[in-house]
C-alpha cells in the first residue's frame, strides 16, 4: 500500500471509529424491563437479560459488538449489585445463626463459612464457564458479547438463588 493509500485508509477508519464512538455514547441502560418482569414473573430466571435485550433493541441499524457489550454489561452490573446485596444480607443471617448455635453449645458446621466457601467456588466456576463460552467463538468478535452475556446470566441466577435463601423478601 502506498503512503497516500495508507493515509486515506487511516482517515476512513478514523471516521468510522469516531462515528461508532458517538453512537455508543448514546447507549443508556435501564433496568426497568428486568425489574418489571421480576415483579410479575412466575419464573424469575426468564427475566434475566430483559433489560439488556431492550437496550440492544435501541441500538438501531448498527448493533455493534461494543454496543452489545455495553448493554449486557449494564445488566450484569445491575445483577452484580443485587447479588452483593443478597450475599451481604444472607451472610448477616448466617452469622447470627452461627452465634445462636454457639450460644446453645451446638457443634455444627458454620453456615457463614459454608456460604463464603460456596460463593468463592461459584465465582471460580462462573468465570471458567464464561471463558469456555468465549472460547466457542474462536477469537472472533462475538466472544466478547457471549462472555458478558454468560456472566450476566449466571450472576443473575446466583443473585436469585441467594435471594431465595432469604425468602425472596426484596
Amino acid at each position: 500500500m502506498t503512503r497516500a493509500g495508507f493515509t486515506a485508509s487511516a482517515a476512513v477508519f478514523g471516521v468510522a471509529i469516531a462515528g461508532a464512538a458517538r453512537a455508543q455514547d448514546t447507549i443508556v441502560f435501564d433496568p426497568a424491563p428486568t425489574e418489571l418482569c421480576l415483579a410479575a414473573a412466575q419464573d424469575p430466571d426468564a427475566c434475566i437479560g430483559r433489560a439488556a435485550d431492550a437496550c440492544m433493541s435501541g441500538l438501531g441499524a448498527d448493533p455493534s459488538t461494543v454496543g452489545m457489550v455495553r448493554c449486557l454489561d449494564g445488566e450484569l452490573r445491575w445483577w452484580d449489585g443485587r447479588l452483593n446485596a443478597g450475599y451481604s444480607r444472607l451472610m448477616a443471617v448466617e452469622k447470627a445463626s452461627d452465634a445462636e448455635m454457639a450460644e446453645i453449645g451446638a457443634t455444627v458446621p458454620s453456615w457463614a463459612v459454608a456460604l463464603r466457601d460456596m460463593q468463592r467456588a461459584w465465582i471460580a466456576w462462573r468465570d471458567a464457564a464464561c471463558e469456555y463460552e468465549r472460547a466457542q467463538w474462536g477469537g472472533g468478535t462475538g466472544g466478547g458479547p457471549a462472555s458478558v452475556a454468560c456472566w450476566m446470566k449466571l450472576t443473575g441466577r446466583q443473585a436469585l438463588a441467594l435471594e431465595a435463601h432469604l425468602g425472596g423478601n426484596w
